[in-house]
């Protein structure tokens, strides 16, 4: 395979604004039980969600009670990255940090200690002219009692969309204590076009807040979105339903990547010598094409986005360029890491996500993640550590032929991305 690196002259790689897309909106805002007219004024809306300071902040992901905790700092050094449309020479030392796991606390908690019973009542709608879907949950009846002695629990409602739950995130109401059968007249509000809107599927549930433990499942009700009459703004009343085992979204349908990788143990300077007391090589990273994304709107303008985990630093992340109106994105774009010793590549892992740049936020697609899939990393159990056995193989096949490129087409699949918050 040839090597595109060796006549591409080094060129800095112009930065985007790393904030330009993080205009998602979240917020549970306690109102008085809405009626049709006023789902269908946005004025009225707008006045309502000013008196909520959090509606105009990001979702903290990490202040989730039921979330996991982190996998905390891991020992090792990794790595200065450069990216490459040509080859950019500029590097610097990114210091590695803890990895929050809350992309994946849609699966977290407890399931199966309470016996599932009650409803659920809730309505959707989507507001046109302010690109928000709105859940309006009214309240819950009868719903299980996790202290049985004093019949009651203290109740809260959490909502997500799926697959991309990683990257719109989670909506929640406030607990209710004491109560089997909780008012909450709040709205949850996620800023996000129609036409994605369609793709997803909402999942409600119903938990107990557990404020010393786990917090326990109480049941919950999914909606495919694809196929909802969003006319339909009344009120829904449908029974809590049991999840016996946590299941992620089917992957099929994300579309394939083509890509190529190498590792350089050392790296030969133009003297032709090993710079002295380098003890530290490179992995190189070569973004050749996608095909078949996922159409999730009218047209998607492609990027990939890169971190070698577990180092989710901004200096770590690398991107492509923005391909305007395709599905079948030809990047051809080569990522650089370096800093990274032999014995690091059993303990690290790449990530690549693909994202379509909209106006309003970026949109997840679908990724990779390639490396040992091992689930541990410097001795640490880590849920990112779960590369599929083709994402697996190709990284062994690199490790096995140092200095050589090595090529596959993965298939994309659903992922849960470690690092989401820069895009």
């Amino acid at each position: 395979m040839e090597d595109i690196t060796a006549s591409l002259s080094p060129r800095q790689e112009r930065r985007q604004d790393p904030t330009a897309d993080m205009r998602r909106i979240s917020d549970a805002s306690s109102i008085p039980s809405p009626t049709a007219s006023l789902f269908s004024d946005p004025e009225h809306l707008k006045n309502m969600s000013k008196s909520v300071p959090s509606f105009l902040q990001k979702e903290d992901a990490g202040s989730d009670i039921d979330s996991p905790t982190g996998d905390g700092d891991h020992a090792g050094r990794l790595m200065t990255g450069s990216s490459l449309n040509s080859l950019t020479g500029s590097s610097g030392m990114a210091s590695l940090s803890s990895l929050s796991g809350s992309v994946m606390t849609m699966y977290s908690g407890d399931f199966g200690n309470v016996e599932v019973q009650g409803n659920i009542q809730f309505s959707i709608n989507y507001i046109q002219k302010l690109r928000e879907f709105h859940i309006f949950v009214a309240q819950c009846h009868d719903l299980a009692a996790v202290d049985p002695k004093r019949g009651r629990s203290d109740p809260y409602v959490k909502s997500y969309l799926v697959p991309d739950k990683a990257n719109l995130g989670k909506r929640k109401t406030s607990v209710k204590k004491k109560t089997l059968n909780p008012t909450f007249n709040e709205i949850l509000r996620y800023r996000v076009r129609m036409e994605y809107l369609r793709t997803q599927i909402l999942i409600i549930s119903v938990w107990h807040n557990d404020t010393f433990g786990r917090n326990s499942f109480l049941g919950e009700v999914d909606v495919d979105l694809s196929k909802w009459d969003f006319d339909h703004t009344q009120m829904n009343y449908l029974p809590l339903k049991a999840r016996t085992a946590p299941t992620l979204a089917p992957s099929h349908g994300r579309g394939e990547m083509r890509l190529a990788l190498r590792f350089l143990p050392e790296i030969i300077h133009s003297e032709g010598l090993v710079k002295e007391g380098q003890s530290t090589g490179e992995v190189h990273i070569w973004m050749k094409e996608c095909k078949n994304l996922p159409l999730i709107r009218a047209t998607i303008d492609p990027y990939v986005k890169c971190f070698v985990l577990p180092d989710t630093s901004r200096k770590s992340r690398q991107k492509t360029r923005v391909l305007r109106r395709t599905v079948d994105p030809a990047f051809n774009h080569t990522m650089v890491y370096d800093g990274i010793r032999q014995a690091d590549l059993s303990e690290a892992c790449v990530e690549l996500t693909v994202w379509d740049r909209d106006r309003l936020a970026s949109n997840l697609l679908g990724g990779l993640r390639i490396g040992a899939g091992t689930g541990r990393s410097y001795g640490a159990l880590v849920d990112w550590m779960d590369s599929t056995p083709f994402e697996a193989a190709l990284w062994e096949r690199m490790m096995a032929t140092p200095n050589e490129w090595v090529e596959d087409v993965l298939p994309l699949r659903v992922l849960n991305s470690a690092k989401t918050g820069f895009k």
